[in-house]
């Protein structure tokens, strides 16, 4: 299809295309596809006046009923499923199946969390005092903001709206302004889940405000949104949460990653090429689990780099629309020039750089071999994140050795160790292994089910989306006490009698 079919298909008119000041353009051949209208910064107070407006009346429908409009939510993405895979292919350069993936997560966890509607349960506790009653309970909190970034441009607002909505809070989303058009589409979604749900939905639980940095440090700033989700770079982060924090809020931050394998002496080597090439090439590199970093026991690095070479090498790059393809391009010009920069920083630290140019024989938007790199040592270069398509390779004796390399960068999102070595697979998940929140044994660092809480450590945030209890995230805890006796003893046996 061309751009004009995939942006009608999505749903999107002219009026939403046309008539304002953002420039959207395509990654897959550098073509402009909108000008989309900003959100005027003067206009944020209403929208948080909406949201708590709105707030009112949502936390006090019963949490399965506030399941089922995130039910109907997934239907809506079931029949547009196809649709909003292309635009997000179209406009974060995606290749069609991780485009397909990323809109099946969103209707993975809208299930995940219609099943969470019921279990939002807290504890009964036993207490010292005769004839008294302890317990735990859980409340809706308030507006949440989600700000997410361009390389998974719905799915990270699907972990956060869909608890959020389920936990009885509004949403506030701005996503990035390099990704307006697909959170235009899937507000347009949310808004016809809405509709079919009634009237118990209010207007503005689910608001979208497009802009740059100011309308993102507008919700970090206002005290009308008590939590605030923000993905992106840990640079980011470091000016979101401080501010957060500054008025009392609560951040969940997903910020940088900069993710290992650990390949040990009795690994499957297939395997390991096989978890590498995903986890290091797919989505050009611009994963916050992308691989980022390869260390490798000495008796087999030869073998391993040998191989992966020659993967590398025969990597069908270009058009993600097209059949085959693996690798497309990069969102824009700037990510190029920051992967060239930080491979000549390399090349000046002593590493041997294979690949990293752009890629012939593609025209359009920018594309580039991705880049495997040989290092003397984990230098400065290798332990700050690029956020592109760079493998840095480094080696090992012992497992101490290993393992300390591996955490001996600022970041702690995700980590990986392929071994047949039971001992070896079990001290790395243990708490002297890996210091990373995401932590797997033969699987790669990349594609994270929503089963399991996303997040990690350091730099990263420490935040957790999606899975196990990350719903606590968007509540409020209550702690409370019944006596239902005739007396009033106090605890730890003070004594007060006036």
């Amino acid at each position: 299809m061309t751009h004009a079919q995939v942006l009608a298909a999505a749903g999107l008119t002219s009026a939403d295309l046309s008539g304002g000041s953002l420039v959207v353009r395509s990654p897959i051949d550098g073509a402009e596809v909108a000008r989309v209208r900003e959100t005027p910064a003067a206009d944020m107070p209403a929208v948080f006046a909406r949201a708590g407006e709105t707030f009112a009346p949502w936390r006090d429908v019963p949490a399965p009923r506030r399941g089922e409009l995130v039910r109907l939510l997934g239907e809506e993405l079931r029949k547009e499923k196809a649709a909003l895979a292309a635009l997000v292919t179209l406009e974060a350069g995606k290749i069609a199946s991780e485009g397909l993936g990323e809109v099946q997560e969103m209707i993975d966890v809208c299930d995940f969390a219609v099943g969470l509607s019921r279990q939002l349960h807290g504890l009964a506790i036993v207490s010292e005092r005769p004839g008294h009653r302890m317990a735990e309970t859980w409340h809706p909190m308030g507006p949440v903001g989600v700000i997410s970034a361009f390389n998974f441009p719905v799915a990270v607002w699907s972990w956060n709206a869909a608890l959020a909505l389920v936990c009885g809070d509004p949403v506030i989303w701005k996503p990035s302004e390099k990704t307006p058009l697909t959170a235009i589409a899937v507000q347009r979604l949310f808004e016809r889940a809405a509709a079919r749900f009634g009237a118990e939905a209010p207007a503005g639980l689910s608001q979208l405000v497009i802009g740059r940095a100011e309308i993102g440090e507008a919700i970090a700033a206002s005290r009308a949104v008590p939590i605030v989700s923000a993905t992106g770079s840990t640079r980011m982060g470091a000016a979101v949460g401080p501010k957060v924090a500054a008025r009392w809020g609560r951040a969940i931050l997903e910020l940088g990653g900069n993710n290992a394998m650990i390949v040990a002496p009795s690994a499957d080597l297939d395997m390991a090429v096989r978890a590498i090439l995903f986890s290091a090439v797919g989505t050009a590199g611009q994963r916050c689990t992308s691989l980022r970093r390869l260390i490798v026991h000495r008796s087999v690095k030869a073998d391993l780099l040998r191989r992966l070479r020659k993967a590398y090498d025969s990597l069908p790059i270009g058009d993600p629309r097209a059949e085959g393809t693996l690798v497309g391009p990069l969102i824009d010009g700037a990510a190029f020039e920051a992967m060239q920069a930080a491979l000549a920083a390399a090349r000046a630290e002593g590493g041997t750089v294979h690949g990293g140019a752009r890629a012939s024989g593609v025209a359009g938007g920018t594309y580039v071999a991705p880049a495997l790199v040989e290092m003397p040592a984990q230098t400065a270069t290798v332990k700050r994140e690029t956020f592109a398509p760079i493998l840095y390779a480094l080696d090992y004796g012992t497992f101490d050795e290993a393992i300390a390399i591996q955490n001996d960068v600022p970041q702690g999102l995700s980590s990986c160790i392929f071994t047949l070595d039971l001992r070896e697979g079990e001290r790395f998940l243990s708490a002297s292994g890996s210091d990373c929140g995401i932590a797997n044994v033969n699987v790669g660092p990349s594609g994270a089910e929503i089963g399991g809480a996303f997040g990690g450590e350091k730099e990263t945030g420490g935040g957790r989306e999606s899975g196990a209890d990350a719903w606590k995230g968007y509540m409020r805890r209550q702690t409370s006490t019944v006596n239902y006796s005739d007396r009033l003893p106090l605890a730890q046996g003070v004594r007060f009698e006036a």
